[in-house]
């Protein structure tokens, strides 16, 4: 027997799709457009935007027992985001990336975790059409890393951690804009500030602060500093295509020159991203980055000069194979 409240919950089901049939097409979208409206969504606005990126999950696990050839066993794993947010209207864009990156290796009786990969990037950039492909721009870039960093094997004591360096760019200029898939920004006033948030690190001057220096007797002549700021000039290049149905490749060029302080010695930051799709959920990614920059002294392991503390080439690469999704 159904009961007068079953029956009265029944009857407002009934009633409320009745009334979900006779609403047409045209007054549905109307009821949607209101409720966006209500929420301070403008369609227009969104379908301004461009989403898009690549997230990538990869790992690796070797065991070798009684191994003639021999060997260590090693267990690894690391990860990708590089993702984009872009808006276009008119004269108006403004693009938007974050690039992260990070990944962990143990190798044989290591208790120890050691870092392979560590990234952090996210750039905005915006612009008002001059003329043409050719827009008034302003960018900010920002780069740092998640965790402490090591000379392995001296896991003892870190030579870089997170805002130690961290580097922040604001630059004035110009951006050719053909099409989406390339860029070309030159920025004859821009501003580079190096951040080392750690005294231990900037006492010594690294990545380029002012170290402290002391007379004969010990006393401090001059201090340290945990920032830097260079003027100078900014050269940025973008550009991604698809090199085949399962191959996309992407690259960016950063060149610095300071003004104020030896503008022939460029600093140099390249790096690519290479995408390999096996499947909808199964990729590999390769990512190469090559950095230099003549305030960063390290202990030089090749050439004439090798042994001896300077400027030199830096260069990571990274090939993983994975989980893999694009949007």
């Amino acid at each position: 027997m159904i009961t007068k409240p079953a029956l009265f919950i029944i009857l407002i089901i009934f009633g409320f799709n009745g009334y979900a049939q006779d609403v047409t097409k045209d007054e549905a979208a109307k009821l949607q457009l209101e409720s966006e409206k209500l929420k301070g969504i403008s369609p227009d606005s969104v379908k301004n935007w461009k989403f898009g990126g690549v997230i990538s999950f990869n790992g690796q696990q070797i065991s070798l027992t009684n191994w003639a050839a021999g060997g260590t066993n090693s267990i690894s794993f690391g990860g990708i985001v590089s993702a984009f947010a872009r808006y276009k209207k008119g004269k108006t864009t403004w693009d938007n990336s974050v690039d992260l990156g990070y990944g962990v290796i143990k190798q044989g009786s290591n208790k120890n975790w050691w870092k392979t990969d560590d990234k952090i990037q996210i750039t905005s950039k915006y612009g008002r059409q001059a003329f043409k492909k050719w827009y008034y721009t302003a960018l900010g870039d920002f780069k740092t890393q998640f965790s402490n960093g090591y000379n392995y094997p001296n896991d003892s004591s870190y030579i870089s951690r997170f805002m130690a360096p961290g580097y922040v760019v604001l630059a004035l200029g110009l951006d050719y804009k053909p099409n989406n898939n390339f860029s070309f920004f030159i920025a004859p006033v821009t501003g580079k500030f190096t951040y080392v948030n750690d005294d231990s690190l900037a006492r010594f001057g690294a990545y380029g602060v002012q170290k402290q220096i002391t007379d004969g007797t010990g006393n401090i002549t001059q201090h340290y500093l945990t920032h830097r700021e260079e003027l100078g000039a900014y050269l940025k290049i973008q550009y991604q295509t698809k090199v085949m149905d399962n191959i996309t490749f992407q690259t960016t060029l950063e060149l610095f020159s300071n003004y104020l302080h030896h503008p022939e010695n460029i600093d140099v930051n390249w790096s690519t991203l290479t995408t390999f799709k096996v499947n909808k959920f199964i990729s590999a990614t390769l990512t190469t980055q090559l950095i230099y920059d003549d305030d960063i002294k390290l202990l030089r392991s090749s050439g004439d000069k090798k042994g001896t503390m300077g400027p030199d080439i830096q260069f990571k690469q990274v090939l993983g194979v994975g989980l893999n999704y694009k949007f």
